[in-house]
């Protein structure tokens, strides 16, 4: 997990990836953490003292992810019934140290956070050797067997929630999301949406979220999708030297449309 308090990998995407998106009830659910860009990046292991909370969600049943130090895939448990199941991963707190501020303005363009820069200035704050820190609220849905049920807010700092299932619904007119931030509807805020082809194409768009924290974003037939959404928030520390003056907390859920991708 040390990859993970480099500059590079806090500036890459950090989502779940499931071997396979849809198993029997029975089989074993494999999936795997990864850093990086455009779908592309490691399979990191799984190290008890990097997570904060690791659950797969079935209905009403709720089952702690137990891994062996160093397991990879992070993640391999049997799949006990039939229907949809959210996988929760929730990472410790890492930090980062900012050396040079160009860094900082591309993370925060690149983002969307349109005061950052001038929030920064105005606290103050020096163009290098501030700090942040950050953490990762991942989420990825997996059809076993039927694939029934449905995605729901499951109690994240920062979450993504499906509100039609990708699996057994009608997906012509896109998907629907809702973002959620301490368990309030996100509104105007930026959603990227990663789309990856069987021959491993990978397409990326931005979406911004309604009043009501909600966006629909299109999917086609027998991709992966990756969607994120990230906050910034000062912290209430003015004095770098101190510590860190920044907070950042990111969102991820994953996903695979059924049926054949289309030429």
């Amino acid at each position: 997990m040390a990859a993970l308090s480099t500059g590079a990998a806090k500036a890459h995407e950090f989502w779940l990836s499931p071997d396979d998106y849809t198993i029997a009830p029975e089989d074993v659910m494999a999936v795997r953490l990864r850093v990086g860009q455009e779908m592309k990046g490691a399979a990191l292991s799984y190290l008890p003292n990097a997570i904060t909370r690791f659950e797969v969600v079935q209905g009403d049943t709720v089952r702690p992810v137990e891994g062996r130090l160093g397991d990879n895939p992070a993640l391999q448990m049997p799949a006990e019934t039939d229907g949809l199941a959210i996988i929760v991963h929730e990472t410790a707190d890492s930090e980062l140290n900012y050396s040079d501020f160009a860094v900082f303005q591309r993370f925060v363009a690149h983002k969307d956070f349109r005061t950052a820069l001038a929030d920064h200035a105005a606290r103050g704050l020096p163009e290098t050797g501030f700090r942040e820190t950050y953490r990762r609220h991942a989420k990825s849905l997996i059809a076993v067997g039927s694939g029934a049920g449905a995605d729901r807010a499951i109690g994240l700092k920062i979450e993504i929630v499906a509100l039609a299932n990708p699996y057994t619904d009608d997906l012509t007119a896109g998907l629907p999301l809702l973002v959620l931030l301490d368990g309030a509807p996100r509104a105007d805020t930026q959603v990227e949406l990663f789309q990856t082809a069987p021959d491993g194409t990978v397409t990326i768009t931005r979406h911004r979220t309604d009043a009501d924290g909600k966006v629909t974003v299109p999917v086609l037939p027998g991709m992966e999708y990756l969607v994120d959404n990230v906050d910034l928030r000062a912290l209430p520390n003015d004095d770098s030297k101190t510590g860190p003056v920044w907070h950042s907390d990111w969102a991820s859920l994953t996903f695979h449309t059924p049926g054949e991708a289309q030429d």
